[in-house]
């Protein structure tokens, strides 16, 4: 399949891939059926991915990345994504990877040299925490009620969050708060670093969701209670958080099209290997022409689905906005990789639900892709508003005319 992928992204994904195949996959059959790895086994696969020097390709040398460019790093995204440890052995995972891209982008000298090295080394983590519950922001994050005001050379932010991935292992909370609240919300919210021990964050708990004890990464609940950080916590301009949100979750969406990419492909892989074993009614499952067609089609999708998120991904590279492509990309990634797992698993059978092969594993990880970074309808409402915002008079003359009308 031809992306037009350079040379070194290329390599570094068949390196990448080796590794995960190799390394990662023996240790992931340690640990089926008995939850998430533990952190000592994450730190094992970290320091042979830097032996092997294919740690955090995203991130720039400077801060202990090998500084590729964002669309050359894609396809190893991808080879990470065929494991649910490889992204975590590789530095690429989320909310870390998107947080340490957004502190690139627009972190002070300051915050860089703070947070980045050891976020980067995998000695820290942190969170984005913009999510509310009940009648807070969600899929509209115009209904964001956190409230940050100035006093003197603080700032104090009073909010409810949930859905903030990685929490309560948190370092550092990346906080969206209204700041001006006469505002539009949309220019009248900012960013804030605020460090998880500061007096007044209050991890309540873990939300229990579908993929507990599958991840090893909790979406926590935290209660923001006249918590004081200084001046120097804005992180980027005040009151262009949610510019400076979408810096982030553009790039980020396009990095969870392409694990969920890898995780369906590996689900195919197992999937057909079972079905070339296991016989019935006679013959293979393999020589069964509906499984056949059925794998056709799920891998006919994929190849459209890495062709899309390059896509949005190199107009992002051409510093443009690429809201549709990525909303595009990030709709069809999630149905397809969705079907995908779910194709494999059944054809699997009982030894698809069961936990001595990945694909129980990943099904329960992949359904949440529909939701987080953007529901379904949301993407599709984005989609929707630009494919109907240049309607052509012109054609609706004709229909008039058409029709006898005047």
């Amino acid at each position: 399949m031809e992306y037009h992928d350079s040379a070194e992204a290329r390599e570094f994904a068949d390196r990448v891939r080796t590794f995960v195949d190799e390394v990662v996959i023996p240790v992931e059959r340690e640990h089926l059926g008995d939850g998430p790895a533990d952190d000592g086994t994450v730190a094992d696969l970290r320091a042979e991915a830097r032996e092997r020097d294919l740690y955090a390709p995203q991130v720039s040398e400077a801060w202990g990345g090998l500084g590729m460019a964002f669309d050359d790093v894609l396809p190893a995204f991808e080879a990470a994504g065929r494991s649910l440890l490889g992204p975590a052995a590789l530095r690429v995972d989320a909310p870390d990877e998107g947080n340490m891209h957004l502190l690139e982008l627009v972190g002070t000298d300051e915050q860089q040299e703070r947070w980045l090295p050891d976020l980067v080394a995998g000695e820290t983590s942190s969170g984005f925490s913009m999510t509310e519950p009940l009648q807070g922001a969600g899929s509209d994050p115009k209904m964001m009620r956190t409230r940050a005001r100035q006093e003197g050379d603080e700032w104090v932010v009073d909010g409810h969050k949930w859905w903030t991935t990685g929490g309560s292992e948190a370092d550092v909370l990346v906080v969206m708060a209204r700041t001006d609240p006469d505002a539009h919300p949309y220019e009248g919210c900012s960013l804030f670093l605020v460090p998880a021990d500061a007096d007044g964050v209050e991890i309540e708990r873990d939300v229990p969701h579908l993929a507990d004890g599958v991840t090893g990464i909790g979406h926590a609940e935290i209660v923001y209670d006249r918590v004081r950080v200084p001046d120097t916590a804005l992180l980027g301009e005040e009151n262009r958080g949610f510019a400076h949100a979408q810096q982030r979750l553009g790039p980020a969406r396009l990095t969870h099209c392409m694990r969920f990419s890898g995780m369906a492909d590996r689900a195919l892989e197992v999937a057909k290997a079972y079905a070339s074993e296991r016989e019935a009614f006679g013959s293979s499952l393999s020589e069964k022409s509906s499984l056949r067609h059925e794998i056709a089609d799920a891998e006919t999708r994929l190849h459209a689905v890495r062709t899309v998120v390059r896509d949005a991904a190199d107009r992002i590279a051409r510093d443009e906005e690429a809201r549709v492509p990525v909303s595009m990309a990030k709709l069809f990634a999630a149905e397809v990789t969705n079907d995908a797992i779910d194709t494999a698993l059944q054809y699997c059978g009982a030894n698809g639900i069961g936990k001595d092969l990945p694909l129980a594993d990943f099904y329960a990880a992949v359904r949440q892709f529909r939701i987080v970074d953007g529901a379904d309808e949301v993407h599709r409402r984005v989609v929707a508003r630009d494919a109907f915002s240049d309607v052509d008079e012109g054609a609706i003359e004709g229909i008039t005319r058409y029709r006898g009308g005047e």
